[in-house]
């Protein structure tokens, strides 16, 4: 039987708090869109649990604030990749 959309949106913002992981980890781990968390966790969940949605919020903007990191990281393992499959 299908959860309903509250129940999801719930379930979600647990796991995004337990794990403290992305929107991307969140939905990936579930099997959902970025955009269906993304909408799950910043407005369904304020009306369904307001106490959980301050919780979801703190780590939401925090990852916001630490993504340019997170990106850098990203390319800067690339680049290593890529000069490591290189031959001598």
């Amino acid at each position: 039987m299908r959860e309903s959309i509250e129940e999801r949106a719930v379930m979600l913002a647990q796991y995004l708090i337990e794990q403290r992981t992305t929107v991307r980890g969140v939905a990936k781990k579930f099997g959902v869109s970025k955009s269906t968390v993304h909408k799950d966790l910043s407005e369904r969940l304020e009306k369904i649990q307001p106490q959980l949605y301050v919780q979801v919020r703190q780590i939401l903007d925090l990852n916001k604030e630490e993504r340019h990191i997170r990106g850098g990281m990203a390319t800067r393992e690339k680049h290593l990749r890529e000069h490591q499959d290189k031959p001598s």
